[in-house]
Parts: C-alpha cells; sequence; structure tokens
C-alpha cells in the first residue's frame, strides 16, 4: 500500500469524518495535540482522523489516513494545519505508549482501491445523478458550490468531496467511509440526499 504506516499517531474527532481526496483544516490548540503535530511533522507527517464513540474513549473501527501539506504557527501558539486525505484504514489495535496522544496499528487491505485513482470507476449517468440531487439538497440547506469546479475532478474526488461536505449526519457519513467500494458509495450517497430531500424530520432516519 505505497508504504503507508503501520502504526499512526490518531486524532479522534466526534462529528468529523475526513475522506481520501479531501482537504481537511484544523486548528490545534490542546496541548496532547500540539505534541502529537510538532511530533508528525518531524516525522513522515501521516497523522489518521477517526470519529470517536461516547463511549470511554472509544473510537469506531474505520478512519482515513492524511498528510499535512501545509502548516503554520500562530502567536498565541496554536498550529493550523491542512490534511490531505490519503487513504482509508482499519484500526487492529491501541499501542500504549509515553505520549499524551493515541497511537494504533492499523491495516489498509480493504481500501486497497484508494491509492489507486485511475482504477476506480463510476457510470458517467450515476455520477450526474448524485451530483444533479446534491445541487438540490445543497441548495435547500443553504449551502452554495462552485459546480464547475468540481466538475473537473475525477470522479473519486466528486463523490468524496460531496460526502464530506454533504449537510447529512454523521452517522450516515461513518457509514459512507465504511463502504469499501466507490461505485456503493455513489449509490448510497445518492439515496442518503433523495432521502433528505422530505421536509417531515419524522421522515427521516438513518439508512440502514
Amino acid at each position: 500500500m505505497k508504504n503507508f504506516p503501520a502504526k499512526i499517531p490518531i486524532f479522534p474527532l466526534r462529528g468529523v469524518i475526513f475522506f481520501p481526496e479531501t482537504n481537511l483544516p484544523l486548528n490545534i490548540f490542546e496541548s496532547r495535540y500540539l505534541k502529537m503535530v510538532s511530533d508528525t511533522l518531524k516525522n513522515s507527517k501521516y497523522l489518521g482522523m477517526i470519529q470517536s464513540k461516547n463511549i470511554n474513549g472509544e473510537v469506531y473501527s474505520i478512519g482515513c489516513l492524511g498528510k499535512i501539506d501545509e502548516h503554520s504557527k500562530t502567536e498565541d501558539g496554536r498550529i493550523l494545519i491542512n490534511l490531505k486525505g490519503i487513504s482509508r484504514f482499519q484500526i487492529e489495535k491501541e499501542i500504549k505508549n509515553n505520549e499524551p496522544y493515541r497511537e494504533f496499528n492499523v491495516k489498509y487491505d480493504l481500501f486497497k482501491d484508494d491509492a489507486n485513482q485511475k482504477d476506480t470507476k463510476v457510470a458517467d449517468e450515476k455520477l450526474r445523478e448524485l451530483v444533479n440531487n446534491s445541487k438540490i439538497f445543497f441548495k435547500k440547506n443553504g449551502i452554495f458550490l462552485n459546480w464547475s469546479e468540481l466538475s473537473k475532478l475525477s470522479p473519486q474526488k466528486q463523490i468524496y468531496n460531496l460526502a464530506m461536505i454533504s449537510p447529512i449526519s454523521v452517522e450516515e457519513k461513518q457509514k459512507l467511509i465504511e463502504i469499501v467500494n466507490l461505485d456503493d458509495v455513489a449509490n448510497i450517497l445518492n439515496e442518503i440526499t433523495k432521502f433528505n430531500f422530505y421536509e417531515d424530520p419524522e421522515q427521516k432516519k438513518v439508512l440502514q
């Protein structure tokens, strides 16, 4: 898997789902994560993002590996970074360390196509349907996107960027990041998007 690290520092963050081929700007201010970012910048610049649960520090089993491609320090001691999505990973186990942040052994086997963008294909009509439904859904929620610029991206980038910024629940986004095949991600995201067209909140639920 292109020499991705088997051991990575993890930033568990509730409500943030990070996908391959997307960008995630982060404002780092907690001391433990300042140490984590400083250590990461000295090494491979690889950092894992995963959604935390509300139970005793537990995290989901699937997250996304990112690489810090931009960073700057502020006068008040914060670090501003941009994380570029590389590949999803599956947690194997947590590693005991002497750091204030958490590290995990991870594997990438399930998501080998994440790093092989040229090998991922989605039917043109399927992508068009997803984009057209997303336009309606985004407009309804007051979200404005440069659709012309989006159309210049690869299918993988279009789908994952729509998944990341779509105004759907974090539970639905977590379900999407766990789907292996890009074609299936497009299908499910399209179904979720259409389902969210409903005005009545009682008619909405997380897609099972």
